[in-house]
């Protein structure tokens, strides 16, 4: 999943020498990342990394039935918003307390942006591309599409 900033606000730190330096924010994020696994007892964590604008992370729902239910067009189990609700409230919640305590930069209304990015990982080739693209994003932050001195 990839979840993004409001109005790509860089406020979890910086990129210096293609690595990502994450400052209190971004510590935060990181920390309600791995708190996931803990919150959802069917998820494990894989690769992960937060950028200055926006967060990417694998999460495995384990025994997850991808079929489509017939009678209701759902998939079953624990469905992946409602993960990326509680870890953008929790962020949020805390990001909040730490403007009003002055060690986060204000923001304008909202922390992240509404939606997320979502890809359904099917096989074992397709894991080990996202996993090379999330660790080596910080390097090619100069030309990352979310990069706010890409979009003038």
């Amino acid at each position: 999943m990839t979840i993004c900033t409001q109005n790509r606000g860089c406020v979890f730190g910086e990129i210096i020498d293609g690595e990502m330096r994450l400052n209190g924010a971004g510590d935060m994020v990181e920390r309600w990342w791995c708190e996931l696994k803990n919150k959802f007892k069917n998820v494990e964590l894989d690769r992960y990394v937060v950028m200055p604008n926006h967060f990417h992370g694998i999460v495995i729902i384990v025994g997850a039935d991808l079929r489509v239910c017939s009678s209701m067009g759902k998939r079953t189990g624990l469905p992946l918003h409602r993960m990326v609700q509680w870890f953008k409230t929790m962020t949020t919640n805390e990001y909040i307390h730490g403007v009003k305590q002055n060690l986060n930069v204000p923001i304008d209304k909202r922390l992240w942006q509404r939606n997320y990015y979502e890809h359904i990982i099917r096989n074992e080739e397709d894991l080990n591309e996202i996993r090379e693209y999330i660790i080596t994003n910080p390097l090619k932050w100069a030309m990352d599409r979310e990069n706010p001195n890409n979009c003038l």
